[in-house]
């Protein structure tokens, strides 16, 4: 489905496909969230369920790709998710209005790293809930 191919210098790119290359859902992290990101994917490829993960730690530069880049990066007709340690402000206009958003929905805390994403569900099944839920 890849048109050309995806750059890391992009701004966003596909760090890990759908493991027969039919994308059917989509998984936006950056930074620790990541992590978050490929362990869910790797949950719902065992329950066959196509996953792409999208590391995207720079919306600046991903907006200044042309649209095919954009669109090779974002998929179409997938569901979307992002895993955020923040609020969904702005990751709409990558997700949709009906994409999955796991993160904070009130102000942030302070604690230990495990501690806080547990509390603001920032969780492995979490993510994966919120995938099935589009499905």
């Amino acid at each position: 489905q890849t048109l050309r191919k995806i750059s890391r210098t992009g701004g966003a790119y596909m760090l890990v496909d759908a493991e027969d290359g039919s994308r059917r859902v989509m998984i936006f992290a950056t930074g620790l969230e990541v992590d978050l990101a490929v362990r869910a994917r790797a949950r719902l490829q065992a329950d066959g369920i196509p996953t792409t993960v999208v590391s995207m730690p720079s919306w600046e530069l991903f907006e200044q790709q042309d649209e095919t880049y954009r669109w090779d990066v974002i998929g179409h007709g997938t569901v979307r998710v992002t895993v955020e340690a923040a609020v969904r402000l702005g990751w709409d206009r990558y997700i949709g209005e009906d994409g999955g958003f796991v993160g904070m929905s009130s102000f942030g805390a302070s604690e230990a790293e495990d501690d806080l994403f547990a509390h603001f569900g920032i969780t492995l099944d979490r993510v994966v809930e919120e995938v099935r839920m589009r499905l």
